[in-house]
């Protein structure tokens, strides 16, 4: 087996905890399951890694500690956009889509292009425009001449003052024709002619559209929807009996059907004011992040949601549930002994709630475990293995 600088491995039985370090898991001659899914040979039983590689893949620990998980209460509900994260593309002027450059799913920019639309009115606004800024510099440049009049004692003071009024309406109805071209999108200078450019209300994703090259579009019409899915709600529906027992901050551990096994992390936010009168339930409101995106608009889960209540469950040891991976079929922990080594322990587990997971068998109160970082192990335990199979 090819050896790097930083990184031992020893070829020992795993681990079901220290005293038991040497004793097989498996009766003689009882192959893995899984040992041709995985492409390894025998495991090692410890990993040493170099302070370097710990630092840099971010390592880190914690003691294992006994204890009762947190009474929790199951809240079925769906993952949905928050308002303020949403917002509709459509226009303020009735006309035909000339270009569509996004489809569902298109993640786009605040002010991305999105559309094009040919809008006959705007030659009309612009024609308009054009008279009024006419008429404006003429009436104002008439105000100038006639105040010029009046100060050297040739002209009339009223019609001086008739003169700046009619100025000043002038520019005010070319103003408002100006205002009219910007509010539909347009550049009141000219630039696309009788084209109006439909632009990203905001940063998101595409997750609806209604709009197809040559369809001609109102004001009323929504041609897609944006949302900013890098948070999202659980919408988490609590029955009357229920309502007592929760509270607003409690921590909550969302699954859902899509991916079974996995928790994602959040607290609760806000409990709703109103019942349905037919499913007789409110709704508590959970924040979650979604950096990776995999969390989409109405997936289907279950919230466990902490509540003040008093476990009379039996104290066991309890780790975070990153602490543990699954290798060859078995579920493992990486400890960090005192020499510095990450040991390899086999554990059997118990229920989980929280982000946190009972461990029946397999590790002792207080032992270091790794908490952060163990996909690196992992990924370390699993490359020895194989290369170990090449030699």
């Amino acid at each position: 087996m090819k050896r790097c600088a930083w990184l031992l491995v020893v070829l020992l039985p795993l681990a079901g905890c220290k005293k038991g370090a040497s004793e097989p898991t498996e009766p003689p001659g009882e192959a893995d399951p899984h040992h041709d899914e995985t492409g390894h040979g025998e495991l090692p039983s410890q990993l040493e890694v170099s302070a370097e590689v710990v630092e840099e893949s971010g390592i880190e620990t914690g003691p294992a500690k006994r204890g009762v998980l947190a009474t929790t209460v199951g809240l079925p509900g769906e993952i949905a956009a928050e308002p303020d994260r949403s917002a509709k593309l459509s226009t303020a002027t009735g006309g035909r889509l000339e270009q569509v450059t996004f489809n569902e799913g298109s993640v786009v920019k605040k002010g991305d292009l999105m559309a094009v639309l040919r809008v006959p009115d705007v030659g009309r606004l612009r024609g308009a425009l054009a008279s009024a800024s006419a008429r404006a510099t003429a009436a104002r440049a008439n105000a100038g001449r006639l105040r010029k009049l009046k100060e050297i004692g040739l002209g009339a003071e009223q019609a001086a003052i008739d003169a700046e009024a009619e100025a000043r309406a002038q520019e005010a109805e070319a103003q408002a024709l100006s205002d009219q071209l910007g509010a539909i999108g347009v550049n009141a200078a000219g630039g696309m002619g009788y084209l109006v450019p439909l632009r990203a209300p905001i940063s998101g994703v595409v997750v609806a559209r209604d709009a197809v090259v040559g369809q001609p579009v109102g004001t009323e019409q929504v041609l897609a929807t944006v949302v900013d899915l890098s948070q999202v709600w659980f919408l988490g529906r609590v029955f009357e009996k229920d309502l007592g027992r929760l509270r607003v901050g409690a921590r909550s551990e969302v699954k859902l059907n899509a991916f079974p096994g996995e928790g994602f992390e959040g607290v609760v936010e806000h409990i709703g004011q109103q019942t349905d009168p037919v499913a007789r339930t409110l709704t508590a409101r959970i924040r979650l992040d979604n950096v990776q995106g995999r969390l989409r608009l109405g997936l289907f889960g279950t919230a466990q949601v902490e509540v003040a209540e008093q476990s009379k469950a039996e104290a066991r040891v309890i780790v975070p549930r990153s602490a543990v991976t699954e290798v060859g079929g078995k579920q493992l922990v990486f400890v960090k002994a005192p020499d510095g080594h990450f040991v390899i322990h086999v554990v059997t587990l118990g229920e989980g709630a929280l982000s946190q997971v009972q461990v029946l068998s397999g590790l002792e109160d207080g032992e270091e475990v790794v908490t952060h970082g163990v996909f690196t192990l992992k990924s370390l335990l699993l490359k020895s293995t194989l290369s170990e199979d090449h030699h």
